[in-house]
């Protein structure tokens, strides 16, 4: 599935960082991603650690650069602009003290230009990647929110699947308007990957066939959306088997051009989006690749804590390939 944004990142180098360069699984996956000349690579952390845990695991390090958060040149630079960046809310000695740990180290490096993209999350909580995100790069301009997307694969007989699926890591509750710009960024993501989004806004109820307040925030996000004439189509409010079935979408919602094609599902909240992905994933025999996150200034993203060295090289592939 990553084949054209590998070409495309072959033909234009950017350079990644990863906020815990002595872990094994990154130093794996940052080897093969420099060998395999898809992108450069930083790594953060004492220099002595991370060629110690190279070493252990028999990676070399040739073509990689490591920068020490406890031993940077440029730290008193880097201080003075996250003070300048957190306006009040943190004191040059507090900036200090979070620029010795990776996450926000590597943050800041994505913000100063020293590096095109950040992933972080092996031994880091989603939380510790998200907040110095949100403090120091902050979300796009018009974007209120950082919300995530997983993208599901699977080959079959008949060729390629291909889904995008959010907020399925982010957003507990979104409102409305949360809603809204998790579509819309939501269909942006799925550009990236081939799919041309077709967005249905998922829930128990198919065009009024059922009430309920949730029912009414899906139809009323949809209408919001359509408000800003997007460059995609998107229907809702929408159960799973209408937006998917073409069969179903005949009786259920016969008007609908997304009905029956959707490829793109926005979920109302976190739970219904978290135990659908893992549904497809488990049982369709789906790959879900992600979370990938939405909506920020820089494309940043997050690692679960259980992920295996090939995880690690997918998600750092996706994540410069949607710069």
């Amino acid at each position: 599935m990553l084949d054209e944004i590998i070409k495309t990142l072959k033909a234009n180098r950017r350079k990644i960082v990863f906020t815990e360069g002595e872990d094994p699984r990154i130093l794996e996956a940052a080897t093969r991603l420099v060998a395999d000349g898809i992108m450069d690579v930083l790594l953060c952390g004492d220099p002595e650690k991370v060629k110690a845990a190279a070493a252990a695991g028999g990676f070399k390090l040739d073509g990689i650069e490591i920068a020490d958060p406890k031993n940077y040149p440029g730290m008193d630079i880097m201080v003075e602009t996250m003070v300048d960046l957190r306006k009040g809310k943190m004191t040059a000695e507090e900036c200090r003290a979070a620029l010795q740990k990776g996450n926000y180290f590597g943050t800041m490096l994505v913000k100063m230009g020293k590096a095109d993209g950040l992933l972080g999350g092996a031994t880091y909580s989603t939380a510790d990647t998200v907040r110095p995100a949100l403090q120091i790069v902050k979300t796009k301009p018009g974007n209120k929110l950082v919300s995530s997307c997983f993208i599901m694969y699977r080959e079959t007989e008949k060729g390629v699947e291909k889904y995008a699926m959010a907020d399925c890591a982010i957003n507990i509750n979104p409102d409305e308007d949360g809603l809204a710009e998790i579509a819309v960024e939501t269909a942006r993501t799925a550009r990236v990957f081939g799919i041309d989004p077709k967005v249905a806004m998922l829930s128990y109820s198919t065009k009024g066939s059922g009430k309920g307040e949730s029912v009414d925030m899906m139809r009323n996000a949809t209408e919001k959306v359509k408000a800003m004439n997007p460059d995609f189509e998107i229907d809702g409010e929408l159960q799973f088997d209408a937006a998917f079935s073409p069969v179903v979408a005949a009786t259920k919602a016969k008007d609908s051009s997304v009905a029956g094609k959707a490829n793109t599902f926005i979920f109302p909240d976190i739970n219904a989006g978290n135990i659908g992905y893992k549904i497809a994933q488990r049982l369709g025999g789906f790959e879900a690749y992600g979370p990938i996150l939405q909506g920020l200034n820089a494309p940043i993203n997050d690692l679960s804590r259980g992920c295996n060295a090939d995880e690690v090289y997918a998600m750092a592939i996706i994540t410069l390939g949607t710069i």
